[in-house]
């Protein structure tokens, strides 16, 4: 889940700022905060405290790291309410968002890496074929990078922002998080949170600030994990191969669900309509576009267009009080109604909403767009907003062939009965990670790696490679029997060569020539 923020944006401790930053509720417009805008001088100071501080969190063991998390995990718990609140004042997302996308996720990810994390990254023994290694003892064993920067977006301030760090802090790094501007109240309430729970002072700073703050964490880390836009992601990925430190981006996306004529068309219109207005669609792996076979075309559009047309969208005030809510990041509304008007102007019709809300906060209709086509921005580039273009096509190879035709690939869905065949037209899908008969849903199994191809990023969040990025290999060789000299020591002899060459053709010569 991305967004499409601006530039790198996100106090470690309490340092005084020239410059401060109004954190505004998208719903009403208030001003619900301030945080200070840190300089790049005041970000090396946190370097240099988190760097300080690292080897002791590391000394920890993955146990006393684990029980650390385990009781951040409680105390989450404890104060789900606070945090859904805190989340839903920043970004204007329905309480429910906040309850089921945020918090479920931290509640699951701070249990799920403290009893993964040293199954993941505790020593691996290797077998070899290599002849000169036989009877040698080889293992690989990982080592945390050290100081790790996470630059977070808007949209998902706990899963997105926060929630990179537990992997990075479970493998024994200090890290600096930098949320966006935009939504930087959640990150500075977890890390107190955590404090209260036992981790060691400035294993875990906050950097807040806009794009200057977010350029200078990546000039003192050793790593940097970058969710956001594409181009923002290279802009990020430039400054880090200047330092030669390795990145892990998740971009943007233009998630594709396609609906077979066998589809069981009450489940893919619900899930249609959720994972494309949940968060107000700003979720890098929102359904933003639908293909949908002729034969059951006009039924799945009625459905969807029925059950659009029953959400409410307001200001979110407690639970069961809005299904929608408001656009977070000002630009986006622009952005938004830009791609439906330029749609209905070539011909597309918006059969549910349309337009901008009134009032003072940030809000646009969910809006079901028919008659599209990959002529249309709504179609083929990044909306990021509560829209949900449907496209009527011939069969499924039409479906492939278009859902293959962007420059992203970070989710998909697939909707059929047959199960075999919903997989099949998976495995055929420029994405990485596909759904069949559901949206979105692979995001909660922590097991699974998540991670985009083409222009949706490097690198993944979750399983073995999720926490692994954070850390560098070592390959270790222990020779524990041996003689004083090897066959392939000096001095060479010519006897002892040829002996060695016969040797090679009677393990490497023996098979067949075409």
């Amino acid at each position: 889940m991305a967004s499409t923020e601006t530039q790198p944006s996100g106090p470690g401790d309490a340092i005084p700022a020239a410059a401060e930053i109004a954190v505004e509720n998208p719903a009403t417009g208030e001003v619900v905060g301030r945080v200070p805008e840190l300089d790049a001088g005041q970000v090396a100071e946190m370097a240099a405290r988190g760097r300080a501080a690292q080897t002791g969190w590391q000394a920890l063991g993955f146990e006393g790291r684990g029980r650390v998390m385990l009781r951040a995990q409680k105390w989450l718990m404890d104060n789900a309410e606070r945090v859904i609140r805190t989340i839903v004042l920043e970004t204007g997302k329905s309480w429910e968002d906040a309850q089921n996308a945020e918090l479920a996720y931290g509640a699951n990810a701070f249990g799920f890496w403290a009893k993964n994390a040293g199954s993941y990254l505790g020593d691996e023994r290797v077998r070899s074929s290599s002849l000169f290694v036989k009877g040698k003892k080889l293992l690989v064993r990982y080592e945390p990078l050290g100081l790790i920067g996470v630059i977070g977006p808007w949209n998902y301030p706990l899963t997105n922002s926060f929630g990179d760090c537990i992997p990075a802090l479970m493998a024994g790094n200090a890290v600096i998080l930098k949320p966006s501007e935009v939504t930087p109240l959640t990150s500075l309430m977890l890390a107190d949170g955590l404090r209260e729970c036992g981790l060691p002072e400035h294993v875990l700073q906050i950097a807040t600030g806009r794009g200057d703050t977010g350029r200078a964490v990546i000039g003192h880390v050793d790593m940097v994990m970058f969710t956001g836009s594409t181009r923002t992601g290279r802009l990020v990925a430039k400054e880090a191969a200047e330092r030669l430190i390795p990145v892990s981006l998740e971009l943007g996306g233009k998630d594709p669900m396609i609906v077979l004529s066998d589809a069981d068309l009450e489940r893919a219109a619900n899930a249609a309509v959720w994972s494309a207005f949940m968060n107000g669609g700003q979720t890098c792996i929102s359904t933003e576009r639908v293909y949908v076979e002729a034969p059951v075309y006009d039924e799945f559009v009625a459905k969807v267009t029925e059950k659009a047309g029953r959400l409410r969208q307001g200001v979110p005030t407690g639970f069961g009080a809005v299904d929608v809510g408001a656009v977070t990041f000002p630009p986006q509304l622009d952005i938004i109604s830009a791609h439906v008007d330029d749609a209905v102007a070539k011909g597309a019709r918006a059969v549910v909403g349309g337009h901008k809300g009134p009032g003072p906060g940030r809000f646009f209709e969910p809006t079901v767009l028919v008659d599209v086509d990959h002529t249309m921005d709504a179609m083929t580039e990044e909306t990021f907003g509560p829209t949900l273009p449907i496209m009527r096509v011939a069969d499924a190879e039409e479906a492939i062939r278009l859902a293959n035709d962007s420059p992203y690939g970070l989710g998909a869905s697939v909707f059929s009965k047959d199960v075999t065949r919903g997989e099949a037209v998976a495995r055929r899908l420029d994405a990485g990670a596909v759904d069949v008969n559901d949206t979105m849903l692979n995001y909660t199994a922590l097991e699974l790696p998540m991670g985009g191809w083409k222009a949706s990023g490097l690198g993944t969040r979750h399983g073995a490679g999720g926490i692994r990025k954070y850390c560098r290999q070592q390959a270790i060789l222990v020779s524990r029997l041996h003689p004083k000299r090897d066959v392939h020591h000096f001095p060479y002899k010519e006897k002892t060569s040829r002996l060695v060459l016969k040797g090679f053709r009677l393990l490497w010569g023996r098979g067949k020539r075409d």
